[in-house]
């Protein structure tokens, strides 16, 4: 936060390879057994069973334009990355395969990787209209699967792609299973619904989906979903699959799990809770406000900031606001009094670390140590409820083979979750344990994790991710800042930006819903409880980029909370729980009449 503003069905081509075959000189009719087991192995390759089967960093689907049947795809490059769409088909070694492909826009690739042999790969430079690119291999004596992709080029826009396919020898795998019948629901918890169904002859897994996103994947007939919130609808479907692809998805069925029993830190929390940054170390163009001076309608007070002697120390100071810069700054005496008064009155008064300036970066398990130590002589000394962790720019990034979000292995981010599990440990149950991370740490994770498959991608792009997941029992709020961001890929596969509500409305549902982490159907990010989450906005223009009107913010808790006054953009359930608003800052809102806390007041009572 900134100091000073914050802050398609396939085309088959075989008949037409056959007859130009045919029609040159010295060239005869294939026999039936050099033939007849090619196939087009595509999966569908006119995308008009949307991206299913294939794996996009930045694609969707459209229905115009298209080069045959009702859909395309269309992938859009951004900053580092490329826009690429592919899928791993399974092949016969030593054979030859002929890859192409219909595509619009400028410098489009298609190809294929793992071939066993020299891996192929055509483009072109421009094309306002639908061309066609073709490309041949053969395949190495041991290749069994081969990956085909799809992608632009940095920076030059949206390219479309229809009518992919490869064409060669199939690998006598017949056809997918049949769809799954006897879908069942088990054991029902707060947070999880047991499935089974009956077996499907030839099938060799199964893959389960959550109001229509695919979630996680199982060998035998039954699973268990996780990460679900409490007292919330679902609906489930289950297919089937092997070699020859994914069978259709099975009859819905529905099941709502049981009611909460909190955790997560605190649990006196309200209901709906609004939540506040101090500017208790610094003066900008807000003013100085004191905390006795705060309303009662501030639930949580996030005292900012505590930063670290140096980026990497782990030493961490909270320095009051000197006089020369804070002519009306209380005292210390005054200032724990007033700490005091608001626990009294059942308010939660926090220490935030980090912030723009305060990077911190705890490469060392002695860092670590000294982290620990040092935030928890600030807690003790001004007797706090809890800690929030506001880490922003460079204090968060994934070493390049960093990859599984579940199980980091960056020092700076497996010491960051030991040091927290050790603060929390140590003061108990009522610790408060809430984090502020930016949009580019958290919901742009569903496209982007770390460096990438590929290399090259920012290595901070959902670096928050691993350690919300490690600490998500211990985890009070999340309040993502949904300002000062660039756009965001959505769940509908759609950027959104900044500057209303539907800009809000995507990013929290993605909290509350889970999702796949860099597209990964099988990594998913499972949804937070929603009386964790709270929506992180600036108080006003002054505060920061991406300010809303009262009306937005109430069309937003009306949409999330009520599934009325929506959007554009299609949540995935309601959560009337939701647990409410945080804002930078308490000083900017008092600068502008307390704007945004009685929007707040109005709306929940």
């Amino acid at each position: 936060m900134d100091r000073t503003r914050r802050a398609r069905r396939p085309r088959s081509v075989l008949a037409l390879l056959t007859a130009a075959l045919l029609a040159l000189p010295g060239i005869t009719a294939l026999s039936s057994t050099a033939r007849a087991a090619d196939a087009d192995l595509a999966r569908n390759g006119g995308f008009e069973s949307g991206l299913d089967g294939w794996t996009c960093t930045a694609g969707t689907t459209v229905n115009s334009p298209v080069h045959s049947g009702s859909s395309a795809l269309q992938a859009t490059p951004a900053g580092s990355d490329n826009a690429q769409c592919a899928q791993t088909v399974t092949v016969q070694p030593n054979a030859q395969y002929t890859l192409s492909g219909y595509v619009r826009g400028s410098y489009v690739y298609l190809g294929a990787n793992g071939t066993g042999t020299t891996d192929v790969s055509t483009w072109t430079q421009s094309a306002p209209d639908w061309q066609k690119l073709t490309t041949t291999f053969t395949t190495g004596a041991a290749t069994t699967k081969v990956t085909l992709y799809t992608h632009g080029w940095y920076g030059t826009g949206a390219y479309h792609a229809d009518d992919i396919s490869l064409i060669g020898p199939g690998t006598g795998t017949g056809q997918p299973p049949a769809a799954p019948t006897g879908l069942r629901t088990g054991t029902v918890t707060s947070s999880s619904v047991a499935l089974s169904w009956s077996a499907v002859t030839g099938a060799t897994g199964y893959a389960l989906y959550r109001d229509g996103a695919k979630v996680q994947t199982a060998s035998g007939t039954s699973a268990t979903v996780t990460g679900l919130n409490p007292s919330t609808a679902y609906g489930f479907q289950v297919t089937a699959s092997n070699d020859a692809g994914e069978s259709a998805r099975s009859a819905a069925v529905t099941a709502t799990t049981t009611a909460g029993t909190g955790g997560g830190g605190s649990t006196d929390l309200p209901a709906h809770a609004l939540v506040g940054y101090l500017h208790a170390t610094f003066a900008n163009g807000s003013g100085y406000t004191r905390l006795a001076d705060v309303p009662d309608s501030w639930d949580v007070i996030d005292l900012a900031f505590g930063e670290p002697t140096s980026a990497t120390s782990g030493d961490i100071r909270f320095g009051r606001c000197p006089v020369t810069e804070c002519p009306n700054v209380e005292t210390d005496a005054d200032f724990k009094a007033a700490i005091k008064a608001k626990q009294a009155a059942g308010k939660k008064v926090l220490i935030s670390i980090g912030g723009q300036n305060g990077q911190v970066q705890l490469t060392t398990t002695a860092a670590r140590d000294t982290f620990v130590a040092s935030v928890s002589k600030i807690i003790d000394d001004y007797g706090l409820d809890g800690l929030d962790i506001d880490f922003e720019g460079h204090s968060l990034s994934l070493n390049a083979n960093d990859t599984d979000f579940k199980n980091p292995t960056t020092p700076v981010i497996v010491n960051l979750i030991s040091a927290l599990k050790t603060l929390k440990a140590r003061y108990g149950a009522k610790f408060v344990l809430t984090m502020a991370p930016e949009t580019f740490f958290v919901q742009n994770g569903y496209q982007f994790y770390g460096t990438g498959k590929w290399g090259g991608q920012d290595p901070r792009c959902g670096a928050y991710l691993p350690v919300i997941y490690a600490l998500r029992d211990d985890l009070t709020l999340l309040h993502v800042q949904d300002y000062n961001s660039g756009p965001i890929m959505g769940l509908d596969n759609q950027y959104h930006s900044m500057g209303g509500a539907d800009f809000h409305i995507a990013m929290t549902d993605m909290l509350l819903t889970g999702f796949p982490v860099a597209g990964d159907a099988n990594n998913v990010f499972p949804p937070l409880r929603p009386d964790q989450v709270a929506i992180g906005m600036p108080a006003s223009t002054n505060a920061g980029n991406g300010y809303v009107s009262p009306s937005e913010v109430t069309k937003t808790l009306d949409c999330l909370t009520k599934k009325t006054n929506c959007g554009s953009y299609p949540t995935h359930g309601t959560w009337p729980a939701l647990r409410g608003l945080m804002t930078w800052s308490v000083n900017w809102d008092r600068y502008s009449n307390w704007e945004f806390q009685k929007n707040f007041d109005a709306y929940f009572g």
